[in-house]
């Protein structure tokens, strides 16, 4: 049954079978009260929640579109037999094969979030499957879209074939070559934004890139493969089933109907990594990175600039040897699931390439963040430095976590404390005790009452219409409107226009003569790769995820920066020397309280002077509160 288009004051018509199944409409509000955060849970399969009513209207995007007249595309053999083969010296073939962009439709992670979309929002992997397994989705073989019907060939991923045919969904008269004029008005429905896949795609064996060529296949000069613009079409991700409100909440729009705009920033966002970038620094004009990134481009800007950096190589076997030459590794942060994918498809894959390619990705995790470590009195402060043009992390916003682990040691060089232990048998950090980077998504109370879930974070990501949390640090360039306008908003953070960084303090154990602080990243949290294992009710891709992971180090977290500092002496508020700080404590801190500036202090109020500075004040009682208890 075709749902209504209409609304009513505050509620949408979600469709009749979730009504008839128990009196329920999908009732959505407007108020922006957010509810504490609470950890989501797997659910019995009692508690599954009710589905949806979408459809492939709900989801459609405009660009080309699936199982349309299309020349073949050809698989990455056809081009890497040219264009490096084996080689791993020049940066094309073998580099690809060992990136996530080879492997996107052999990723068992995206396989078991797919089959839990589709549970819960029906035709939603019409969407996944555009971005992950292109090849199928032109074909027609997105449908059904649970995925079932992709095959061997379409597991060839995001080829060569395929972004090289992509077009400028946007002519830019004198720029774009004239071929795509026609394309573009040739589309019945032309994007209005780029992401979600929405892409265009030459319906002809017309290849692109930034050099045009004759022989041996033509290939005309296409700028818009080095504009990051390009990265956008799938690195933007939109769900066009939400409205976006004045007050920056998301309501349901009517079921059975694409999204009334088709704008991105008029949806709910799901992944906003180019619009970060976007609004950086690095968009304007770029940054000079002294070489971190970028290969042999001194000042990067764009997504190409970072992440397939200039090197000197050639573009095929019998090619020139060129300074400028792209390292088609598109590296990220894919330290775990390639070694999945070398698992599960031994066949199909070069699994040295893909041990290559989580080196890189490790490598770039250890470029992306700088710590500077710095003493105040009892007071060990961490500064991460985001060194991306995005957010630090960003991407995916399920199962990514980046935290910062400190440990303190005696002068016997005794571990005496640690802050965000990592649990190696769980797989889990501790995450009370330091600070956890994520972003974290939920529903509110309409939705719930729609679903049967609880109000508050849920993984039930095709659902959300929340963001509870978003604390990951932004990058050089930012501005809190320019987020909130892109939908990539911080909260439960209070980063400043300009800030790329962000300040954690550690009380420092009274024993403690040296700190090493750490910073960490996992890709897949415990939490939700248990919950993709027990919320599928349809296939076995949440146990086989699950299995793999327990397996290959439950997605083991990467140090991405490690720093050491020796610590000065200090004192910690304990005046009788008992080891505790408590009631009596307090009442000799309020008889040398003095306020700021009032230094020197009295040798019997030395303990007094958390921080250092040579007064007793209410700075010093805020760090006297904190203190409170035995000291380690």
């Amino acid at each position: 049954m075709k749902v209504p288009n209409r609304r009513l004051e505050g509620w949408c018509a979600l469709g009749a079978a979730a009504a008839l199944a128990g009196g329920f409409a999908w009732r959505v509000s407007t108020a922006g009260a957010r509810p504490a955060v609470t950890p989501a849970t797997p659910l019995a399969a009692q508690d599954d929640p009710i589905p949806a009513p979408t459809t492939l209207e709900d989801f459609f995007r405009g660009g080309s579109q699936s199982g349309g007249d299309y020349e073949q595309m050809l698989s990455s053999q056809n081009c890497g037999l040219c264009h490096g083969g084996n080689d791993p010296a020049i940066l094309v073939n073998k580099s690809w094969q060992g990136s996530m962009h080879a492997q996107s439709a052999r990723d068992m992670f995206w396989f078991a979030c797919l089959t839990i979309a589709e549970q819960d929002a029906p035709s939603v992997g019409d969407m996944c499957i555009r971005c992950h397994v292109p090849r199928a989705w032109l074909a027609g073989r997105s449908k059904p879209t649970n995925g079932s019907a992709i095959n061997r060939s379409d597991r060839d991923s995001i080829t060569c074939h395929f972004c090289h045919r992509m077009v400028d969904p946007f002519y830019k008269e004198g720029v774009s070559p004239v071929e795509d004029r026609d394309i573009l008005e040739n589309l019945e429905n032309p994007p209005v934004d780029s992401d979600a896949a929405n892409f265009v795609i030459d319906p002809f064996d017309r290849r692109r890139g930034k050099r045009g060529s004759h022989s041996p296949h033509s290939s005309l000069v296409s700028p818009f493969h080095e504009d990051a613009a390009l990265c956008a079409t799938c690195h933007d991700v939109s769900v066009p089933v939400l409205d976006r409100q004045p007050n920056d909440t998301y309501v349901h729009n009517a079921f059975g109907e694409p999204h009334p705009t088709q704008k991105k920033y008029d949806m709910f966002p799901g992944e906003r990594t180019f619009s970060e970038w976007r609004e950086s620094a690095f968009a304007r004009g770029g940054v000079d990175m002294g070489g971190r990134f970028g290969g042999n481009k001194p000042v990067v800007s764009t997504c190409q600039d970072c992440h397939m950096p200039d090197s000197t190589s050639r573009a095929a076997v019998q090619g020139p040897v060129r300074q400028d030459m792209a390292d088609h590794g598109m590296v990220g942060a894919a330290t775990w699931m390639p070694r999945v994918v070398a698992n599960l498809y031994p066949d199909e894959v070069d699994a040295a390439a893909l041990e290559a390619g989580m080196a890189s990705a490790r490598s770039m995790l250890q470029r992306a963040a700088s710590m500077e470590l710095s003493q105040s009195g009892d007071l060990l402060r961490v500064r991460i430095i985001n060194e991306t043009g995005h957010k630090l992390p960003t991407g995916q916003p399920e199962g990514r976590q980046m935290w910062i682990n400190v440990r303190f040691f005696d002068a016997e060089g005794r571990l005496v404390a640690e802050r965000g232990a990592y649990d190696d048998d769980t797989g889990r950090p501790k995450a009370d005790d330091t600070v956890m980077y994520e972003i974290v998504l939920g529903i509110d109370e309409a939705v719930s009452r729609a679903t049967r879930l609880p109000v508050g974070p849920t993984h039930h990501v095709a659902f959300c219409n929340v963001i509870y949390k978003d604390n990951r640090i932004p990058p050089r360039g930012f501005t809190n409107e320019a987020y909130r306008r892109v939908s990539a908003p911080v909260i439960g953070a209070g980063y400043t226009d300009g800030q790329y960084w962000d300040d954690t303090s550690y009380p420092i154990p009274r024993v403690a003569v040296r700190a090493s602080a750490s910073l960490y990243y996992k890709t897949a949290s415990t939490e939700f790769i248990e919950f993709l294992r027990d919320a599928n009710r349809t296939n076995d891709a949440g146990r086989i995820l699950y299995e793999q992971w327990s397996i290959t180090g439950k997605s083991p977290p990467v140090n991405m920066v490690t720093q050491e500092v020796e610590l000065a002496t200090f004192v910690c508020g304990d005046f009788n020397a008992d080891r505790r700080v408590d009631l009596a404590d307090y009442a000799a801190f309020f008889a040398c309280l003095a306020g700021p500036d009032s230094g020197p202090v009295r040798p019997e109020c030395r303990p007094g002077d958390l921080d250092g500075d040579d007064d007793v004040d209410l700075a010093d009682f805020g760090r006297l509160q904190g203190r409170f208890g035995p000291q380690e």
